[in-house]
């Protein structure tokens, strides 16, 4: 697939500095990129190797003020243009295989057109398959299980009974949408399970990594809004509520019952405790344990998880407290000296 330097920059909302009949046919990157390709400097750090690369054309920030005798596009967000040509150059147009042979489709099971539901896939009654859907070998959808138009299960993708997957939806190898909440009720020194009779529904245009559990509602609904992207090995308990636009990144688990805003960054192995509120637009760093609800627009970082600033601040004394510990020890041991008084007659 090519495209002209003039029509990719028109199509990432840049301004060309260089050729505009040029012809790039890929991206890569800046090391790696030959003249028929197209690369991006989104991060300082590669700026050296902008002297040698054989790029055709180089995606920079619009106010870039270095020098380079490759053909520019300047835009306002180098990584965002870049993911936009990446979409481009990697377009997949795959012609729809229909239904396998080899897969189990229930008679009373309601599918679109121009479907792909590869061998060993499992679809059963009264469920639902969107057009243009497509399910791969041993992706399963439950007795009344919806999968919407554009979807794409993985390999050994589960979306158990009643369950809903939306529209242009992708979910990888090994995801399981609708297991067993975990509720229980105690009776003296064993626990009663309590049936999980919600669903799970996850809106339109979501992503959800390998290996992640989405637990259907005890009652109600686990709900995924739309835009939401999870990355790998994420637990996302019975009765949460993800917001629209959120990103949870790898390792995290939400506890039952919370609510996540909208536009929520979610660090790698963050841990959240069930029956609070994250409001819209916080950012939560890496390896936080949250305790308790936090207000919008907040940035917080620790277990238990602090505003940023005190965070960072409380991090910074851990490496004194030796130190310290050995100056209060003196200073308590100088001042048990002058209470006792003077020693000798």
């Amino acid at each position: 697939m090519e495209i002209s330097l003039q029509q990719l920059a028109s199509m990432v909302n840049g301004r060309l500095e260089g050729p505009p009949e040029a012809i790039v046919v890929g991206i890569a990157g800046i090391k790696e990129a030959k003249s028929d390709q197209i690369t991006f400097l989104a991060n300082p750090k590669y700026e050296a190797f902008m002297a040698d690369t054989q790029a055709g054309g180089i995606i920079v920030e619009r106010h870039w003020a270095g020098t380079c005798s490759r053909p520019l596009i300047r835009v306002d967000n180098p990584y965002l243009a870049f993911a936009r040509a990446s979409q481009f150059f990697h377009k997949k147009t795959l012609a729809p295989l229909g239904v396998s042979p080899q897969a189990w489709v229930d008679d009373s099971a309601r599918i679109g057109n121009d479907v792909s539901i590869y061998p060993f896939a499992y679809v059963g009654s009264g469920a639902r398959i969107g057009d243009r859907a497509v399910l791969h070998p041993f992706s399963y959808v439950g007795s009344e299980g919806i999968v919407g138009e554009d979807t794409l299960l993985h390999a050994n993708v589960s979306v158990l009974e009643r369950c809903s997957v939306g529209c242009r939806v992708t979910i990888h190898s090994g995801t399981v949408v609708g297991s067993d909440g975990f509720g229980y009720a105690r009776d003296g020194d064993e626990y009663v399970k309590i049936p999980q009779a919600g669903i799970v529904q996850i809106d339109d245009d979501v992503e959800i990594g390998a290996n992640c559990a989405i637990d259907r509602a005890t009652t109600g609904k686990t709900w995924i809004q739309k835009g939401v992207k999870i990355d790998n090995l994420v637990q996302v308990a019975h009765n949460v509520v993800v917001g629209m636009n959120t990103i949870l990144v790898a390792q995290s688990g939400i506890s039952g019952s919370t609510e996540i805003g909208n536009n929520v960054q979610i660090g790698g192995q963050v841990g959240i405790v069930g029956h609070v509120r994250i409001g819209d637009r916080v950012g939560i760093a890496a390896q936080s344990g949250v305790t308790r609800s936090i207000e919008d627009g907040s940035i917080v970082s620790g277990t238990p998880a602090l505003p940023h600033h005190n965070s960072l601040r409380a991090v910074a004394l851990i490496p004194k407290l030796p130190n310290l510990f050995k100056r209060i020890q003196n200073l308590e041991a100088r001042l048990k000296q002058l209470e006792d008084g003077p020693s000798g007659g």
